[in-house]
């Protein structure tokens, strides 16, 4: 095998295409495109992102929901990260995206996006936003035998080094079994 070096980097595969959603004071839903979160305990996600109209909101609110991007919705989340709520005020009407309110966060939950975490915000330092996940919900057409099926879902990850959207889905393994085999 011959590696080559590239050096410090910002990737990582799979990068999930998180879609954060808030109100505004006025009520106003707004979504961004986050790729760098990641599940940091049982019931908690972390995010890494820099000031933004959302994290304005979300201050101002204390929660935000955090949805699964997927292969049905590119266009819509991809438009959500490169246009900022701060310079059109109604990027996500004009994205397509509708909102239903939460029932667990003040927060929207978006309708073309099967899945999302609710949460409500434990802290945003240093451009690290830690929220706490009260509920996930899921739309029934997603679900196989009542459990979230990827395939149905399918979600997308960023591939950071060729600026890609890719979806995930092919079963390759059974965790916390197949490993076992070594074991003997």
């Amino acid at each position: 095998m011959s590696r080559v070096n590239f050096g410090a980097k910002p990737w990582l595969y799979p990068m999930p295409v998180l879609i954060v959603a808030t109100y505004d004071e006025n009520g106003v839903p707004d979504a961004m495109n986050a790729a760098w979160g990641i599940i940091t305990d049982m019931n908690e996600i972390s995010i890494s992102m820099a000031d933004h109209k959302t994290t304005e909101n979300m201050a101002k609110t204390g929660a935000f929901t955090v949805s699964m991007a997927t292969a049905d919705t590119v266009t819509a989340s991809d438009y959500v990260g490169i246009e900022s709520a701060k310079k059109v005020p109604d990027k996500f009407a004009k994205s397509g995206f509708h909102a239903t309110k939460s029932e667990f966060v003040n927060a929207p939950l978006i309708d073309e996006l099967p899945m999302a975490l609710e949460c409500k915000v434990k802290s945003f330092e240093n451009g690290i936003l830690v929220g706490e996940i009260v509920n996930i919900n899921a739309d029934e057409s997603i679900l196989t035998d009542g459990r979230i099926d990827p395939a149905k879902l399918k979600p997308i990850s960023y591939d950071p080094v060729n600026n890609d959207y890719l979806v995930l889905g092919e079963k390759v393994g059974n965790a916390f079994k197949d490993g076992l085999t070594l074991k003997k």
